[in-house]
């Protein structure tokens, strides 16, 4: 009887020491991949609803144009556009738009990543190249299968070539200056510049996607869906980068984070 008695007292006990340790590492797993993910969390998650957000929106947007339902609305915006238009503000959009041109997009591009690289800032210039370049294939895909024609509502303002949706001077000026406006804004110690530079970014891609539609190369839904698709891409790029260097500086906490402000030289 004493030794039936024991039995299910011990039995319970010899069960739980015997997990125990299967548990402890279970936990620490957890916690583990817990501290991670917090880490990594808000800038994946955010890059990827952004991205995701975006694609959604364009596939809405790219299926309504190539059914026709935009076209009434793109008619009448370029016809006003037409109707209001001057040698003056002509001459101004052909220098605006010209900074959304392949040359001008490359040059920027190549400024800030040699910058980027000298100053040892390599994952950015890796990003920086990486979002450009890949913004670049993407928009000749996305033009070789729609080809949708341009339009021919009045005479155009500027030369233009290729199909014309989604617009590439709206997609590469939206990835290339909001990715530069990113991250030069991780280089700088306060806020007041990071809001300055983004907002410059912004109003330079808003200026150059209206310039399309003012030269008449471009109707609102091209540069809609440019910009759209542009800024789901380079969100997903800042997001990566993010991810990547909290990965590394949990890896080997010694490495300092590759976008901190550099050091202000020693004054003799």
């Amino acid at each position: 009887m004493t030794k039936t008695a024991d039995t299910p007292k011990s039995h319970p006990e010899e069960l739980r020491m015997r997990w125990d340790p299967v548990f402890d590492a279970l936990r620490g797993s957890v916690r583990h991949v817990g501290t991670v993910l917090g880490g990594l969390g808000a800038f994946l998650v955010a890059g990827i609803v952004i991205a995701t957000s975006a694609t959604v929106m364009f596939g809405e947007l790219a299926e309504r144009v190539m059914q026709g339902n935009t076209q009434a609305f793109d008619n009448a915006v370029l016809t006003w556009m037409g109707a209001h238009r001057s040698p003056l503000m002509d001459a101004a959009m052909v220098e605006v738009t010209a900074l959304g041109t392949g040359v001008v997009v490359l040059t920027v591009v190549g400024i800030a990543a040699l910058f980027l690289s000298l100053t040892r800032h390599r994952y950015s210039a890796f990003l920086l190249l990486v979002a450009t370049g890949g913004g670049l294939l993407l928009n000749t895909v996305l033009k070789l299968f729609f080809d949708r024609p341009r339009p021919q509502v009045f005479e155009w303002g500027t030369h233009a070539v290729s199909s014309s949706f989604p617009s590439g001077h709206a997609m590469s000026a939206t990835i290339v200056y909001s990715t530069v406006a990113y991250l030069a804004s991780r280089l700088y110690r306060r806020n007041w510049p990071r809001w300055v530079t983004m907002f410059i970014a912004l109003f330079m891609i808003a200026m150059i996607c209206a310039s399309r539609m003012y030269l008449g190369v471009h109707y609102p839904s091209d540069v809609l869906a440019g910009a759209t698709i542009g800024l789901g891409w380079a969100a997903f790029c800042m997001a990566t980068l993010e991810a990547i260097q909290r990965v590394s500086q949990r890896s080997a906490p010694e490495i300092q984070k590759d976008e901190e402000p550099a050091p202000e030289p020693a004054r003799s």
